[in-house]
């Protein structure tokens, strides 16, 4: 290979604006990545749409054994930087909810305009080059020696952008997880995140056969509340609620579920009694709920009996019952449908301004593959984007 300042292994969303931001500076940039196309992440998410960033980002969005570390780069480039870029490429884009923004047509212009800014500051980019070996140079300073499938290479800084664990099916690997302990790093443990819970054998029984029933729900776990819509499935449960719940909840911990967030489900039937309504009371919880969820629930929770004739005890216990459904997922589906990993490269060993691992000079750990975790909604992307800036100001 030709001559290079620095190596950025990963083409993903975090390597490629750090390799973008170091070529403006003038300096010579490979990207090394091992699958045939780069941002293949970029290019499934948000439907085929990339959800690439949200208008609300704050650090309160992201969680890490260190919750302060991604201030600092997420001050320094935020959503509307990444928003004057898309506008200079007059990409299209719009809002759904809660500040989400995606693409109008494709992922597929991310990606190009990634393409053309990389090439607009010189950057080279390697597909298929796996990297098969990372040495410090033991002379002529800080400077590592990397062997790839495309020949050998020295820089004076080296930045792992390789992600974490989820979707192994568009190349996920352990690698940076490797190459941090190689140097000394540590690991907060990995785990999957923004992912389906699954049921257990007693739940899967009696929710079994729900699947593509979705309703509003406030879903809260360990003590964290996220009020969206949940989804039952042919295993479990998903959809935002769930999803965003998944990344706080711990095995053998239960995850509590209010069905009707924001109804006053006691106030409710007694009205409907004081009115000596004769509807039965699974038909009036089925204008709250969806019908095949309010029919299956009052199968399992309570005998259905006309309004009327409800008792308040009897109206407190289905209130009780719909507003707290104390649910214990069995196991989550996976690093195969998370969206995320949660752990990773320890902050404690690296700058919060630069990304540079403290006792490594010229070592470099951006993006998914660092423990900082965004909730669902673009968080994740904009985190890519800030940790991908702030090291590509300073490699």
């Amino acid at each position: 290979m030709k001559p290079m300042d620095v190596a950025v292994i990963g083409g993903g969303a975090a390597g490629l604006m750090c390799a973008i931001e170091a070529g403006q500076r003038g300096r010579r940039v490979v990207v090394l990545e091992h699958n045939s196309e780069i941002g293949r992440k970029i290019l499934i998410s948000g439907g085929g749409r990339c959800n690439f960033t949200n208008l609300h980002t704050r650090p309160e969005n992201f969680f890490s054994a260190n919750q302060h570390f991604a201030k600092s780069a997420l001050a320094r480039y935020g959503p509307q930087d990444f928003l004057r870029m898309l506008e200079r490429h007059a990409i299209p884009y719009h809002e759904k909810t809660l500040g989400q923004l995606f693409c109008d047509r494709s992922s597929r212009d991310v990606i190009r305009m990634l393409e053309a800014e990389c090439a607009s500051a010189g950057v080279r980019i390697e597909t298929r080059c796996g990297v098969r070996n990372v040495t410090r140079v033991a002379t002529g300073g800080d400077r590592f020696r990397i062997e790839t499938a495309a020949g050998n290479l020295e820089v004076s800084s080296l930045v792992i952008a390789t992600g974490g664990l989820s979707i192994p099916k568009i190349g996920a690997t352990p690698f940076g997880y490797g190459i941090a302990r190689q140097f000394g790093l540590r690991i907060v443990e990995c785990r999957p995140a923004l992912v389906p819970l699954t049921f257990s054998r007693d739940d899967q029984t009696k929710y079994g056969g729900l699947e593509g029933v979705s309703t509003e729900v406030s879903a809260n776990a360990d003590g964290h509340s996220f009020r969206e819509k949940m989804l039952f499935t042919h295993r479990g449960l998903s959809g935002p609620a769930i999803l965003q719940a998944s990344s706080y909840w711990a095995p053998q911990s239960p995850i509590f579920i209010d069905l009707a967030p924001g109804v006053d489900i006691t106030g409710w039937f007694r009205e409907r009694r004081a009115a000596g309504d004769g509807s039965e009371a699974r038909t009036l919880a089925g204008r709250i709920l969806p019908k095949r969820l309010a029919d299956r629930w009052f199968e399992i929770h309570a005998h259905s009996k006309p309004a009327a004739a409800l008792s308040d005890r009897e109206i407190q216990s289905i209130s009780a019952a719909l507003h707290q459904w104390k649910f214990l997922p069995a196991a989550t589906e996976g690093y195969e449908k998370a969206e995320v990993t949660a752990g990773g490269v320890d902050t404690a060993g690296l700058s919060s301004k630069t990304m540079e691992a403290r006792q490594v000079p010229g070592l470099y750990f951006i993006g998914e593959v660092v423990d900082v975790t965004g909730h669902l909604g673009g968080f994740n992307f904009q985190w890519a984007w800030a940790s991908g800036y702030s090291a590509g100001q300073c490699v």
